[in-house]
């Protein structure tokens, strides 16, 4: 079983291209930057895009969409 779950990453962002550029990013900053680490205390994941999608779960990381796409 993956942890944390798809379904309650989703809850945190508004799409799956979202999740995956917002923890694609924070996930790069996580291994170029070794000194800082990941913002959860105790990481069950030790890959940088574990810990990124747990630091999401845990509303560390959010993200808020500048100008929103408006649907026809």
């Amino acid at each position: 079983m993956l942890y944390p779950s798809i379904d309650s990453l989703m809850d945190k962002l508004d799409s799956k291209y979202t999740l995956v550029t917002v923890s694609a990013k924070r996930a790069r900053e996580i291994r170029d930057d070794a000194k800082r680490g990941p913002l959860v205390t105790r990481p069950k994941a030790y890959k940088p895009v574990g810990m990124a999608l747990e630091e999401i779960l845990e509303e560390h990381l959010r993200f808020e969409r500048v100008n929103p796409i408006e649907k026809d």
